[in-house]
C-alpha cells in the first residue's frame, strides 16, 4: 500500500479518474432529490420555505463534493485504501440523498446528518492519512483540515437536536465555519491542488448538473403529454428550456479557466462561488418542471410565479458565471455588459405570460450569438493590426 503523499501542481496530463467520475455520478442522485423537493414546494405555493430548504441541503451536497475534489486533486494516489475510503464517502452521500425528502417535508435532518457523518469521517480519515506521511507545515495543514472537519460535524448536530426555528441560524453559522476551515488550514501551507484538474472537475460537475436539468425537464414534459395531451402548450417551455441549458453550457465553457487559478486565494473564491453556479443550474431544471405543472394546471401558483421559477435561477447563473469566469477574459465595455444585460432581460421575461420560458431561452441564445460576434470582431482587428505592424 503506497504512502499518501502530495502530487505535483505542475504534473502533466492531470485528468479526472474513473473513481472521481463515479463520485460525481452518485452526488447527482442527491442533487436530483433536492431538485424534486424544490419542485413540490414551489408548485404548492411554498416557495420561500422550499428555497431555504433547498439552499441548506444543496450546501451540504456541494460542500462534501468540494472537500473531496480539492483533497483528491492534491493527494489522490489511487491505492486500495484510498479507493475504499472514497467508496465509503459515496455511500454517505447516498444516505444523505435518502433523507432529503424528510428534510423538506418534515424538517427532519437526522438521515441527512447521518449521511454527512459517514462522508466527513471518511474525509477526516483521508486527511489523517496524509498527515501521517507529511512533515512540517504540510503536516500541520493536514491535521487542521482533519480537526476542522470533525469539529464542524459536531456543530451540524444542531440541525438535529435544536428546535426548528433555530435551524436556519445553525446552518448559517456552520456554513461560515466550514468555509473558514480551508482558509485556516492553508494559512501557512498551500496544498498542491492542480489548477487544470480542479477546473476540469468543476466543469464536469457543471455538465452533470445541466444534464440533470435536461432530464428533469424531459420527464416533466413527457408526463404532462401522457396525462394531459398538452403538447402544443408545452413546446414553448421545452424549446425555451433547451435553449437556456445549451446557452448555459456555452457560456461556462467559452474559455478555459485553469490559467486564472494561480493562487489559493483566487482559487478559493472561484471554488466557493460555484455554490451559486451549481445550485442555480440545478434549480433551472426544477423551475422548468414547475412551469410545466403550472401550464397543465397541476401547480397552485400564478403564471408569473412559475415563470420566475425559471428566470430567477437563470439570471443568477448568468451573473455568477460572469463574475467568476467571463469578466476575466472580456475586453471592452461591450463584451463585459453582455451577460449582466442578458440577466436583466431574462428577469424581464418573467412578465411575458405563457411565453416567458421561450423568451428567456431566446434571450440567452442571443447573448451567445452576441458574444461570439464580438469576439470574432476583436480577433479580426488584432490580426489586422498585427499584419500592419512592420516585422523586426
Amino acid at each position: 500500500m503506497r504512502r499518501l503523499t502530495a502530487r505535483g501542481r505542475q504534473e502533466a496530463h492531470r485528468v479526472s479518474s474513473p473513481l472521481e467520475l463515479l463520485f460525481d455520478l452518485c452526488f447527482v442522485v442527491a442533487v436530483s432529490q433536492a431538485g424534486a423537493q424544490l419542485v413540490h414546494a414551489v408548485s404548492a405555493g411554498h416557495a420561500g420555505t422550499g428555497v431555504l430548504n433547498y439552499a441548506m441541503v444543496f450546501f451540504a451536497i456541494w460542500w462534501a463534493w468540494m472537500n473531496f475534489s480539492w483533497f483528491a486533486s492534491a493527494y489522490d494516489n489511487d491505492d486500495v485504501l484510498y479507493r475504499v475510503v472514497t467508496l465509503v464517502q459515496i455511500a454517505g452521500v447516498l444516505v444523505l440523498a435518502a433523507g432529503v425528502s424528510r428534510a423538506f417535508e418534515q424538517h427532519d435532518y437526522m438521515t441527512v446528518w447521518l449521511g454527512y457523518v459517514i462522508m466527513r469521517l471518511a474525509m477526516a480519515t483521508q486527511w489523517l492519512r496524509a498527515a501521517r506521511t507529511a512533515e512540517g507545515a504540510e503536516r500541520r495543514a493536514a491535521l487542521r483540515y482533519a480537526g476542522g472537519v470533525l469539529l464542524c460535524q459536531v456543530g451540524w448536530a444542531g440541525l438535529v437536536v435544536l428546535p426548528q426555528p433555530a435551524r436556519p441560524w445553525v446552518f448559517l453559522v456552520m456554513a461560515i465555519a466550514e468555509m473558514c476551515v480551508p482558509l485556516f488550514a492553508e494559512r501557512r501551507y498551500e496544498t498542491s491542488w492542480h489548477p487544470h484538474h480542479i477546473a476540469e472537475r468543476y466543469g464536469l460537475f457543471t455538465i452533470i448538473v445541466l444534464g440533470e436539468t435536461i432530464a428533469s425537464a424531459t420527464v416533466a414534459v413527457k408526463s404532462a403529454v401522457d396525462e394531459h395531451s398538452a403538447l402544443g402548450e408545452l413546446l414553448p417551455i421545452a424549446a425555451g428550456g433547451l435553449l437556456i441549458v445549451f446557452s448555459a453550457w456555452w457560456i461556462y465553457f467559452v474559455v478555459p479557466i485553469h490559467g486564472h487559478l494561480r493562487s489559493s486565494g483566487r482559487a478559493f473564491l472561484w471554488g466557493y462561488g460555484h455554490y451559486l453556479i451549481f445550485s442555480s443550474a440545478a434549480a433551472i431544471g426544477a423551475g422548468l418542471e414547475v412551469a410545466v405543472e403550472e401550464t397543465v394546471g397541476s401547480a397552485h401558483i400564478s403564471t408569473a410565479a412559475a415563470s420566475a421559477a425559471v428566470t430567477l435561477p437563470t439570471a443568477l447563473y448568468l451573473l455568477t458565471v460572469w463574475a467568476l469566469h467571463a469578466r476575466h477574459f472580456k475586453v471592452g465595455i461591450a463584451q463585459q455588459l453582455v451577460l449582466p444585460v442578458t440577466a436583466l432581460l431574462v428577469l424581464c421575461c418573467t412578465f411575458l405570460g405563457g411565453r416567458s420560458v421561450l423568451a428567456a431561452g431566446l434571450v440567452c441564445a442571443a447573448a451567445v450569438a452576441t458574444g461570439v460576434t464580438l469576439t470574432a470582431r476583436m480577433v479580426r482587428r488584432e490580426r489586422a493590426a498585427s499584419a500592419e505592424t512592420p516585422a523586426g
